[in-house]
């Protein structure tokens, strides 16, 4: 008995829609097709159920936790599901003629003791690296005539990228 076999041929009426079965090496292709969505959806889900329980062990070892999740959260805020910096705004820090981009990471930060403040994320040319400041609501404006990924290039790119 060969795979072509499996299916008798007789059950498959010719006016059906499944006729093509009828030719040969149909049969050893579905297999094959069947075995390799099997075996990504099995080893997905293992990889998955692996990483996620790296992801406890690294959550619950002591120092460890704190800079694991920290990171973590810095790769999820930029490309993760829950995007961070998708809030552009300019921000008057330093001067009152001096703007700087950043993106909105908190809207309100009353629990720290800053009523009618917010959390700001201004991002280093040229490095992953930025600094949060809370700074009055009234030195934020808000972007809302360019994309969040053109801002974070903007701003990375010391403003040698163009946007528009």
């Amino acid at each position: 008995m060969t795979i072509d076999n499996l299916i008798p041929r007789e059950l498959i009426p010719d006016d059906a829609a499944f006729n093509f079965l009828h030719f040969k090496g149909v049969g050893f292709v579905l297999v094959f097709l069947l075995i390799i969505v099997v075996g990504y959806l099995s080893s997905s889900f293992i990889l998955g159920r692996i990483f996620a329980l790296f992801d406890k062990l690294l959550e619950r070892t002591p120092f460890i936790k704190y800079i694991y999740s920290s990171i973590k959260d810095v790769f999820d805020a930029f490309v993760g599901e829950k995007k961070k910096f998708d809030h552009p705004v300019l921000v008057q820090i330093y001067g009152v003629d001096v703007w700087e981009m950043g993106f909105i990471t908190q809207s309100d930060v009353t629990n720290f003791g800053l009523e009618g403040y917010m959390a700001v994320y201004v991002p280093h040319a040229y490095a992953i690296t930025g600094k949060v400041f809370m700074v009055p609501k009234t030195k934020v404006k808000q972007l809302t005539n360019i994309s969040a990924g053109d801002a974070m290039k903007f701003a990375v790119s010391g403003g040698v990228t163009n946007i528009g």
